[in-house]
């Protein structure tokens, strides 16, 4: 069976915590898609080059979920010849036998415009400031600055803006526990299987 679900939304809207879980309960494979552009940051040099050379073992690089690695995603993002390069590798996992979830910015709109389900996962800009302050710690001021930031250089990009998609569904869970949230994403797949 081939079945995707494509979920995007801004840095700390809990699009992650919400894949893990989907795969868990569903079975489907998993892919964080927002590894990929850190672990090309992390690797120096030309971002096209690392774009293109990337393995497995990049995305096991310590440091890849740090709010400088977030932030040098973000940048590289922003190149296209990085997207193009990494394309490929994200719709054939997005196709593999089992179901796949995954993650990221532009998976609903560019990567995986047929998925099955499509999920716009979001919230206000300080409720994800302040998630990504307790597991990062710092000045919450300053992450929320931050998060902005990359809000705007996300949705400004030329080459695959963070948008939902025309059919996604939308999800707030700024007023949500990760219960809950996790809950309504389960019933949207579920009633699509």
């Amino acid at each position: 069976m081939r079945f995707t679900v494509a979920i995007d939304g801004p840095a700390a809207s809990g699009k992650g915590t919400i894949a893990r879980a989907l795969a868990a309960r569903f079975g489907f494979a998993h892919l964080d898609t927002g590894l990929l552009y850190r672990a090309v940051a992390a690797r120096g040099g030309d971002p096209v080059e690392a774009a293109r050379s990337l393995t497995p073992a990049d995305l096991e690089r310590p440091g890849l979920r740090t709010l400088a690695a977030g932030q040098a995603a973000s940048r590289v993002a922003a190149i296209p010849e990085v997207r193009a390069a990494l394309v490929a590798f994200q719709r054939d996992f997005a196709r593999r036998e089992g179901g796949a979830v995954l993650d990221g910015r532009d998976i609903g709109t560019v990567i995986c415009p047929e998925a099955e389900v499509k999920l716009f996962v979001t919230a206000s800009p300080e409720m994800r400031a302040h998630r990504r302050w307790l597991e990062l710690g710092g000045d919450e001021a300053e992450v929320l600055a931050q998060v902005r930031e990359r809000d705007r250089r996300d949705a400004e990009r030329a080459i695959a803006p963070l948008r939902p998609a025309p059919d996604a569904v939308i999800l707030d869970t700024t007023l949500m526990s990760v219960e809950e949230a996790v809950a309504k994403a389960e019933a949207i797949v579920a009633s699509r299987l």
